[in-house]
């Protein structure tokens, strides 16, 4: 029986259990090990960007809902606005204070240029709040479009050492002598997937909840300048 067969079934017979994952990434090569830390790296930023960005936007969309129900049943805005910091999470909020204030600094005797200058600073804000709420939303798009091939690169290094280690002279070709090295490369392909798939899900999810609050924005500013049009006058 040739000696490589032998090596393989001694290996098959092990009473030994399989190693562990900490002891099989503990035996990889530097390099895979790098890769593996910086895909885990990026998977830990990704979930804490998760975390906070849910709790921004859950914290905008309530406010939101609770500002523009006082405001549509408000008579007279200028209540509202005494009361509008207990509304800090709302965009709506923001865009409100700031229309107002530029409504009290307009000329009111100039209704077209009143208007224009809440206008612009409803707009302003708008940008403001859009920017601040989509703050680290990209981490989530650059994490889920380069960890795969991250950990594609851990792969084919894992793979390539194997195959190096398989042409060196007299190497057996046994599980044994490849194993470790396939393992480190499918290990790193996992977590280049693990990384990557809840970072597309949550940047698609929160970039459809930042459109939803930017139409809520829009909606407001229009209804707004409509009715401050009359006190412009």
């Amino acid at each position: 029986m040739p000696p490589s067969i032998d090596v393989y079934l001694a290996a098959t017979r092990s009473t030994d259990g399989p190693p562990s994952m900490v002891e099989i990434l503990m035996d990889a090569d530097p390099i895979v090990q790098a890769d593996l830390l910086l895909l885990v790296v990026m998977s830990i930023v990704c979930w804490a960007v998760i975390a906070a960005k849910w709790w921004r936007l859950r914290a905008a969309t309530a406010q939101t809902a609770k500002f523009t129900d006082a405001y549509y049943a408000a008579r007279d805005v200028r209540a509202l606005y005494e009361d509008v910091s207990s509304y800090a999470a709302s965009p709506v909020a923001h865009l409100f204070r700031d229309g107002y204030d530029a409504l009290k600094r307009a000329n009111k005797g100039d209704i077209a240029d009143a208007t224009a200058q809440v206008e612009r600073a409803m707009r302003r804000a708008s940008q403001q709040q859009t920017d601040t709420l989509g703050r680290w939303i990209t981490v989530l798009a650059t994490t889920g479009s380069t960890a795969p091939f991250i950990g594609l690169f851990g792969t084919v290094w894992g793979i390539l050492q194997a195959f190096l280690k398989l042409g060196q002279p007299g190497a057996a070709a046994t599980i044994q002598v490849v194993g470790p090295d396939i393992a480190h490369a499918l290990v790193a392909t996992a977590v280049g997937l693990v990384a990557a798939i809840p970072a597309v899900m949550a940047y698609n999810g929160f970039s459809a909840w930042l459109h939803r609050l930017e139409t809520e924005m829009d909606i407001f500013s229009a209804d707004f300048l409509n009715r401050i049009r009359p006190s412009a006058r």
